[in-house]
Order: C-alpha cells, then structure tokens, then sequence
C-alpha cells in the first residue's frame, strides 16, 4: 500500500512538472508573439538575455529565503553548459531567419533523434521497438501538421545543424549535471543563469541587430509593449525552472518527445486567437498522429525494457535536501 502511494505520489508530482512547463512555455509563446509581430520588438537574443536576468534573481531570493541550499558546480562544467545553451539561442534564431520555415521545423525535430543518440552512447540507453516506434509516430504527426514550405541553402545548413547538437546537448548536460553533482532545478539555475544572463546581454544586441538590421537601445517603447516585454520575462522564470525540473525527472528525450505537446497547443491557440487560416484536414490529423504518438510514448517508455540505463552515472555521496525534484525515481 505504501508502495502505491508512492507511485500514486510520483505521477502527481510528474504531472504538476509537466504541466507547469506545458503552461509557461505556452504562456511565454503567445505574449512573445505579440511583443514581436504586434509591438515590434524583434531582439529575440537580447531578451532571451533579459529572461535570465529574472531568473539569476528569482534564484537570488530563493537563496535570501533559505529554499535553496549551497552546491558547486565547476567552472569548467559551467562553462561547457553556457557555451551549449548560447550556441542553441543563437543557433535557432540564425536558423529560422537563413532557412524556410519549413526546414526550421524539421530542424527542431531532429533534435529527437540527436537527443536519442546522445543518451545511448553517453549512458548506453536502450529503447525498446515500441518505444522507437512511439517517437517515429510523434515526429510524423508534427512534421504533418508544421511542416509546409522546405529550401536549404549552405549557411542555412550549419546553422541549423549548429542549433540542433547544441540544444541536444544542453538538454543532456542539463540531466547529467543534476545527477552528476546531485543538483536540483533551483541549485543548477543558480549556478547558470546568471552567466547566461551576462553572456548573452553582452552578445545579444550585436547578433539581433547582423539579424533584424535594428538596433535594441533605438526602439521606441511604447506602455504596452513595455507590459508585455515585463510579463514575458516574469513567465520566462517557470519556463527557465520548469524545464530543468521537468528534464531533472525524465530525460532529455522524454523532454522532447512530450514537449511537442506545446507545439500542438501553440497551432491550436494561435488558429484560435489569430485566425483559421493554414488551419486544414492535413493539419488537424497531424495535431491527432501527434497527440497519439505522446500517449504511446508514455506508456512504451514507461513499461519494463521501454527505456534502460544499462549503466549508472555516478553521483556524488552528498545530496543536497528540500526540494521535491530531485528525487527523480525511475526515469521515463
């Protein structure tokens, strides 16, 4: 019986995970859409930067109030991850500007299968056909329902591959780092949001304006672009924590595949709040194939032999207490 609570105890926290990072990466989509196509504020890399601000001082109070404890990351970790992350930001926002939409879109879905390869030959995972079955299905469902217009050039290319390993490996870093040093979300935040934050504010404005032709201290801000630019970085803290949370308990992978759910709600609400058109028969059984994928996955990747870590990573004899994500149980 205590067993079953447990378990019962697992799936409601597994839940709540997914869907706070379901609901702020939603969030975040829909008030970034308006800040940019309705207000003009096309400096993607700088407020990304901005975003990390937020956190490094939610991380900051979260420290003031005694809810996260000390840990160490080393330097050289540190640095590994902040080169991953930026590369990735930058890399998707010179992809979606160099390639077709199109392309971008099965750049995004490559890092699946990228994500996939990363963890058997790092941690000699294995899937089980159902579970391989199951991805193959949620990437048919989104490439149907995303996936139009398709030109590559040359540099167009490398960025896209540039974007796709780099965003595959932060994912990895990400869960390897939580249990590599037994960090939880608000510890791993604290060490890496404040040189993301940096790093990017340096190098932001310089690789939107090689973008977007326009400098960031030139725009003009209006009130309400100035709410929605405050409000995108308020919801950028859940979206930042969450999915460290969310990849802590899973894995990269699992991260991925569940994620594209966010992708279905995102086609959903934007032919909801800002018209029907592109919405179409190959599109809706796209979001369907998609949505049907994500159920198999679950429960393949869920059953014994879905989804093995044929070995373990070490981890550090010391654990770092309070906070409800870092007991990770059996990985998804």
């Amino acid at each position: 019986m205590s067993s079953l609570k447990k378990s019962d105890k697992k799936a409601v926290l597994d839940f709540s995970a997914w869907s706070f990072n379901i609901t702020t990466s939603v969030g975040i989509i829909m008030v970034n859409k308006a800040l940019m196509a309705t207000y003009g504020f096309s400096f993607a890399t700088t407020l990304t930067g901005l975003h990390f601000v937020t956190t490094t001082l939610m991380t900051v109070v979260f420290r003031w109030l005694g809810l996260s404890q000390p840990s160490q990351l080393p330097l050289p970790d540190l640095i590994k991850f902040v080169i991953f992350s930026n590369l990735s930001i930058v890399g998707m926002n010179v992809s979606l500007m160099w390639n077709s939409v199109g392309f971008y879109q099965i750049a995004k879905l490559c890092m699946i299968p990228a994500s996939c390869l990363l963890e058997v030959v790092f941690d000699h995972v294995h899937y089980s056909r159902d579970t391989k079955l199951s991805i193959m299905v949620v990437l048919i469902g989104v490439a149907v329902c995303t996936v139009t217009d398709v030109s590559v050039n040359a540099k167009g290319l490398i960025a896209a591959v540039i974007a796709v390993w780099s965003t595959a490996f932060q994912q990895y870093y990400v869960h390897f780092l939580q249990r590599k040093y037994s960090l939880n979300s608000f510890n791993l935040l604290g060490h890496t949001a404040p040189a993301q934050a940096g790093s990017l504010l340096l190098v932001g404005p310089f690789v939107d304006f090689l973008l977007t032709g326009k400098r960031v201290d030139h725009f003009n801000f209006s009130s309400l672009a100035l709410f929605f630019l405050t409000l995108s970085c308020f919801i950028a803290i859940g979206v930042n924590l969450s999915q460290f949370i969310c990849i802590g308990r899973f894995s990269a992978v699992s991260f991925q595949v569940l994620g594209h759910m966010k992708t279905v709600l995102v086609l959903s609400l934007g032919f909801l709040f800002f018209g029907k058109e592109g919405l179409n028969l190959q599109v809706v059984l796209g979001m369907i194939l998609a949505v049907l994928g994500m159920i198999w996955y679950g429960n393949a990747s869920a059953k014994p032999g879905g989804k093995e870590r044929r070995s373990i990573l070490p981890v550090r004899s010391e654990k770092h207490k309070g906070d409800p994500e870092e007991k990770v149980g059996a990985e998804k």
